[in-house]
């Protein structure tokens, strides 16, 4: 997706400074002469610590924030500085997983020289850098910036973030949604010379009222549009549904019981189980290498082709017993 993220950069800097003139902005961080002026003009911008730097000195928690992107959040981050380089370096890390610094270059159209010292904490990316980094690392620069900043206080992502609460909650009323949209995405989908009613229900094992239903919701919500008499997909940030705990716990329920059925119908798939006992630490180590496999699994998802199947990809890790009171 093309965004203009030095626009977004701006706009983002101007939404921290609030109500306060510029002037009185550029003096609460501490600086002589009015940057917040230069920043929202887009004559220079901050490095993305100086912006952490910044969105503290105007009350907003960095870690609080973080665990709210987050949800589980990962173990480096009570102990982590996010207004030094050292700190934005480890989350950008963090966020890249397993993708590899030459493939994240490509991605952001950046040297792999410039993004390894980024990595590296060597060097600073400017904000709209890190914008970008955390859009091409994550797919979620959306619910990045909701975790500091209302996104409808952007005048570039307002539109952007309404359609993103819209996607989210057709994943939460109408999971099957999600299926259809990769489904749409096969090549064999895409070799069709015009929609066929009822090709995508014989190919996920639904019925062709369901298929119906999906696909009407999809284009009401501005997924995907008709082109040429065939479905095609428009490019969106990843739908992620932890924003509602308990919708998200719905949603969760509703794929798992789904896996186990598609487990009973046919010898297909992977299910595997270890009852165990652990450590709290080592349990916590475990959560970590889960998220961490998750992780490395989207970023070989973003980077496969061609799309040829469709999957369904449900972990689980439960601890069985309560935690023991002392």
């Amino acid at each position: 997706m093309d965004r203009d993220y030095s626009k977004i950069a701006r706009e983002l800097l101007r939404a921290l400074r609030g109500r306060r003139s510029q002037a009185a902005f550029s003096r609460r961080l501490g600086y002589r002469t009015n940057v917040a002026y230069v920043w929202e003009a887009g004559r220079a911008f901050p490095t993305a610590a100086k912006t952490f730097g910044a969105a503290q000195r105007v009350g907003i928690d960095l870690r609080a924030a973080l665990r709210g992107f987050y949800k589980t959040p990962p173990g480096w981050l009570d102990a982590t500085d996010l207004s030094s380089p050292s700190g934005v370096a480890t989350l950008l890390d963090d966020l890249r997983g397993r993708t590899s610094i030459a493939d994240l270059a490509r991605a952001t159209g950046k040297s792999r020289f410039a993004v390894a010292r980024w990595l590296r904490g060597t060097a600073e990316p400017r904000l709209p850098d890190f914008l970008l980094l955390i859009e091409k690392a994550s797919l979620r620069l959306l619910d990045w910036i909701a975790s500091f900043i209302d996104p409808k206080k952007l005048p570039s992502l307002e539109r952007a973030w309404v359609e993103l609460e819209a996607h989210r909650r057709a994943a939460y009323d109408l999971p099957w949604t999600q299926a259809v949209l990769r489904a749409l995405e096969l090549t064999d989908y895409r070799e069709l010379r015009r929609h066929q009613p009822g090709w995508i229900a014989a190919r996920i094992g639904i019925s062709r009222e369901q298929e119906r239903e999906c696909l009407e919701t999809l284009a009401q919500t501005g997924q995907i549009y008709s082109k040429r008499a065939r479905w095609e997909l428009r490019e969106i940030s990843a739908v992620d549904t932890r924003r509602d705990a308990e919708a998200e716990h719905r949603v969760k329920h509703w794929w798992a019981e789904l896996a186990l059925a598609r487990l009973e119908q046919r010898d297909s798939g992977l299910l595997s189980y270890n009852v165990f006992a652990v450590s709290e630490s080592d349990l916590k180590r475990i959560q970590e290498l889960q998220i961490a496999y998750f992780r490395q699994m989207r970023g070989i998802i973003a980077q496969s082709a061609p799309s040829e199947r469709v999957v369904l990809a449900s972990l689980a890790l439960v601890a069985l017993d309560s935690a023991a009171s002392t």
